[in-house]
């Protein structure tokens, strides 16, 4: 009982000072976003270079409002854990892959903030994102020696509930963290969005890690909560600045390596359950546009669709919040199994 307590004392000892700190440093960030004018321009074209007029007319009153908030998240959290929670078997890795994937994201704002180009290029994003992916499926496969996925309730098939994939895990590795990134990312388009359904996941991470007795990584978990909601005291509607990209790419990255080390990579699709949907909504779009000439949705990803045929921002954001609540509730109990 005392070591439970205390590993609870610990996670959430650090959720709270996470919350603590980045609330009182986000003055300084928020006069700084201002100041310098690092403001988001709300973009004219689709994909396609077909021009967004539904999209504008829904947002064009948020032209104008900062962006590069998600340094509030993924800058406290990394402070607090190296400073509280560093260990080489736990939180290094995921530590690393905050970071990295957070300055990815930051240079790709600045670089379309300043107007020197549309931010990077596709390509080169995806080729940085292949980059750090592969250095985690590396470290994982060949340091830590991971090669087995666990998938809940297999035994109930005649299968190994620890399937061993072998080097098919490092392929697995990239590809999920690759494609959580850039989910997390389309996600972020609605004020309060992406950091509501993000908390709900990583809370069911961290429930699982410590269920799992990883208390470094479920305190990592936390510490990332805590940063996560007091940038959303700042990004509710109306927001006062927005995530960006460093904050998406961190956090999406991060989210997904998480999954690998409590080995709940197969709960992914439901505890992330909103990130899914709404990539899909984008895959989708693409193709039936693409190949078929029409649009499948109004406006893609999912929560500009709902938008478009008259939900307001706030029930698109918190019903989105609710499904996300539940179905990483849902994905924690199977990963329990």
């Amino acid at each position: 009982m005392e070591i439970i307590s205390g590993n609870l004392i610990k996670v959430f000892s650090l959720t709270a000072l996470s919350f603590i700190l980045a609330i009182l440093w986000t003055p300084v960030l928020s006069h700084y976003l201002y100041k310098y004018k690092l403001t988001k321009q709300i973009r004219q074209k689709t994909w396609d270079g077909d021009p967004a007029k539904i999209f504008r007319q829904m947002h064009a009153k948020k032209n104008g409002t900062p962006t590069m908030g998600g340094l509030l998240i993924w800058v406290t959290a990394a402070v607090v854990t190296i400073v509280f929670n560093l260990s080489r078997k736990e939180t290094w890795l995921p530590v690393f892959t905050l970071v990295s994937s957070g300055m990815l994201g930051m240079i790709d704002d600045m670089l379309n903030i300043r107007g020197v180009v549309r931010g990077l290029s596709a390509k080169l994003k995806f080729l940085f994102q292949f980059m750090i992916a592969g250095l985690g499926a590396w470290w994982f496969y060949y340091k830590l020696e991971f090669s087995a996925v666990r998938i809940p309730g297999a035994e109930y098939l005649g299968l190994p509930q620890d399937m061993d994939i072998g080097w098919l895990y490092i392929p697995l590795f990239v590809l999920t963290v690759v494609f959580l990134t850039n989910a997390v990312n389309i996600t972020d388009g609605l004020d309060g969005l992406a950091g509501g359904t993000l908390a709900a996941s990583f809370a069911a991470v961290m429930g699982v890690a410590l269920v799992q007795g990883k208390v470094g990584i479920a305190a990592f978990a936390g510490t990332i909560i805590g940063a996560l909601l007091a940038f959303l005291w700042f990004n509710i509607y109306p927001a006062r600045f927005f995530m960006g990209d460093t904050g998406a790419f961190a956090l999406g990255a991060t989210l997904a390596v998480l999954a690998f080390l409590t080995n709940t990579v197969v709960m992914l699709p439901i505890i992330g359950f909103i990130f899914v949907i709404e990539a899909f909504s984008t895959l989708i779009q693409w193709f039936s546009k693409r190949y078929l000439g029409r649009k499948f949705f109004r406006v893609a990803p999912l929560h500009h669709h709902f938008e478009a045929i008259g939900w307001p921002e706030t029930k698109v954001t918190m019903r989105f919040w609710v499904i996300s609540a539940v179905m990483a509730t849902i994905g924690m109990i199977i990963a329990f199994l």
